[in-house]
């Protein structure tokens, strides 16, 4: 099984912090101790796939922002991990002058021009520290990997290439070129770092065609450079890949809007869309203790927690992706385990306090001290799973309070049934006027996934009375008026995208959960099970990786860039269904349609899938920019 983008970035960093030499399995010596120097892309490139620990045990004692204020430290040599920006330049060279370290090991993220090498050379020359730096190397590793099977491209300063700013209606030219050469080169790195040379397709007429174009000419200008090809030899990591190579499918944002507007049920996509989490990391406010404060005190500050959700937490590997009420159980029957596991503990240890005279005892000791010898020595695995176990009880906790305060259970199944086209139970000004069901955002994600789903748009009498319920529940209308003129563009261009009949069927109420004495009150929220099926996005994903015929997929532009002259053709050279395929999704994704593609994935044996987006969104930011649009 070829090692998934997650293993691979990770080993690309760990051999640049052992100062680019391959890391040595058998010695046990101590590492050459060393500071790492990032900027925010780096930091963020890293801190999802290296904790702190594992950084001290490559040997970093202090890691730093390029741009704050570092001290010298004569004695050791520095490892940068930067962006080559021109102020991170002007910074280095400024580093240089100062002699802050012994040697420099500058590794940019994304490949340096030549006039900026050269602006550091003499910047060396002038500071007489050319000794001192050792080496220059482009990492090509200017992408954020969250999952073994999902990336981004970037966090820092992602306005700029956000949906927002493809699709603003006064964007010049030359700032398109900009944001599709930033999303191209990022893309590239991936593809450098993956060691593989993709078949490309992508959709007519859109930011995804700009991409797979310029993404196409720059594999291809790379493969013809044979003497600096980063696609050839001890690159490619072995030939992995050397049967087959990757599915690289590209698709637009517009594809589907009423997805990343949805309400979701399953764990890690509720914790985005409700909570403030990103680059695997959810922050949560604790609600401060609600006793009176005495009259003039200052109210508590809210207590800010945040916990890192890692793929070394396997709680959270096997549930990410469940509905949530399965996780509220999951998360009360470990907790009973561990429960019963402690008990198990502090019984042993009220016999073992016994004194001699009693016979009994005696005997049970003997009996015992194995016992207790094995319960010590699974004390810290015990305490690892309390940690865990508490981290999910605090952050389910949170998300149940919004799913309870909001109703989004309610919201959830109606977006499911007008997503399948369904018959709906209760109508959708009812939803909208009713004063406890969720925030005004809710309201509005609602209408708008009503909106776009209709295959007849509501007549104007209708949207005038949704308009005056929304604006009474306090909705912002700007995103709406986005939305019609989207409508209206892609009616011309296309049909509705279709949501497969996916539905959802409420069980029982909730067995484990309900039983007093639970962590979980779950009165009243619905026991909702997922039905599977097939958002757009995994739909045309299945019908190019599987090589079908469908109108919706025909038409999709081939581009291989290892052909030598590039054939302007829609015809799939290859006829064999691929094994391995990367989706892209051009102007955001979210985790919705991540958790779509693992558990499509998930029915077909030896099928590797991978999900990456220009940004990742929950649906209050997706809206946010709506409603910028819809201010133009």
């Amino acid at each position: 099984m070829a090692a998934s983008v997650r293993e691979k970035q990770t080993a690309a960093l760990k051999r640049m912090l052992n100062l680019n030499a391959p890391l040595l399995k058998n010695t046990a010596s101590e590492p050459v101790w060393k500071v790492l120097v990032y900027d925010r892309f780096g930091q963020d490139i890293i801190s999802p796939l290296l904790s702190v620990k594992e950084l001290r045990d490559m040997g970093v004692t202090l890691h730093l922002l390029l741009h704050s204020d570092r001290d010298p430290i004569p004695d050791v040599p520095a490892v940068y991990f930067v962006m080559p920006t021109e102020e991170n330049i002007d910074r280095i060279c400024q580093d240089l002058r100062n002699q802050l370290y012994e040697a420099y090991y500058l590794n940019f993220i994304s490949a340096i021009s030549r006039s900026k090498l050269e602006d550091i050379a003499s910047a060396a020359l002038s500071a007489n520290a050319v000794t001192q730096i050792t080496k220059v190397f482009d990492q090509y590793l200017n992408f954020i990997t969250l999952e073994d099977d999902m990336f981004i491209l970037c966090n820092q300063n992602k306005e700029s290439i956000s949906y927002h700013a493809i699709n603003k209606p006064d964007i010049m030219d030359t700032d398109m070129e900009i944001i599709m050469d930033t999303i191209v080169d990022s893309l590239f790195c991936f593809f450098v770092t993956l060691g593989a040379v993709p078949i490309i397709r992508c959709p007519r007429g859109n930011a995804a065609e700009m991409v797979a174009v310029k993404l196409d000419k720059k594999l291809r200008e790379n493969l013809r450079d044979a003497r600096n090809s980063l696609f050839t030899g001890d690159n490619m990591g072995s030939g992995q890949f050397s049967f087959q190579r990757p599915l690289f499918v590209l698709v637009d944002r517009n594809l589907d809007l009423a997805t990343p507007l949805h309400h979701t049920w399953t764990y890690q996509a509720l914790i985005h869309d409700v909570l403030d989490f990103h680059l695997n990391r959810v922050n949560i406010e604790e609600a401060s203790s609600t006793e009176a404060s005495p009259a003039g005190a200052r109210p508590k500050k809210k207590n800010k927690r945040c916990y890192d959700l890692t793929s070394a937490d396997k709680f959270w590997q096997k549930h990410k992706g469940s509905p949530f009420p399965e996780v509220a159980e999951s998360v009360q029957e470990e907790l009973d385990t561990y429960r019963a596991q402690e008990d198990e503990v502090k019984r042993l240890k009220s016999i073992m306090g016994l004194e001699g005279e009693d016979e009994g005892a005696i005997s049970m000791l003997s009996d015992n001290t194995a016992k207790l010898t094995s319960a010590v020595s699974s004390l810290p695995e015990l305490l690892e799973k309390k940690r865990l176990i508490d981290l999910h009880t605090n952050v389910a906790t949170a998300v149940l309070d919004h799913i309870k305060s909001r109703k989004l259970d309610v919201y959830f199944e109606y977006e499911e049934k007008l997503m399948s086209k369904s018959t709906l139970d209760k109508s959708l000004l009812d939803i909208i006027s009713d004063p406890d069901a969720g925030t005004p955002e809710d309201k509005m994600r609602l209408f708008l996934i009503f909106y776009i789903t209709a295959q007849m748009p509501p007549s104007e009498a209708d949207v005038e009375q949704y308009k005056k319920a929304l604006l009474d529940a306090g909705c912002d209308l700007s995103p709406l008026n986005y939305i019609k003129q989207w409508k209206a563009f892609t009616k011309m261009a296309a049909a509705p995208a279709n949501y497969g009949n996916s539905g959802v069927k409420p069980m029982g109420l909730f067995s484990r959960v309900m039983n007093t004495g639970s962590q979980f009150v779950m009165e009243g929220v619905k026991n909702l099970v997922l039905k599977q099926h097939n958002l757009p996005v995994t739909r045309i994903l299945d019908n190019l990786m599987e090589i079908k015929s469908n109108p919706e997929t025909d038409d999709y532009r081939y581009f291989d860039p290892k052909m030598l002259r590039g054939s302007e053709s829609s015809i799939p050279r290859n006829k064999n269904p691929f094994q391995e395929a990367i989706v892209f999704v051009v102007g955001g994704g979210n985790y919705i349609e991540y958790q779509n593609l693992v558990d499509y994935t998930k029915a077909r044996q030896g099928k590797r899938i991978f999900y990456g987006c220009s940004e990742l969104f929950n649906a209050g930011q997706f809206l946010k920019q709506l409603s910028q649009l819809g201010q133009k």
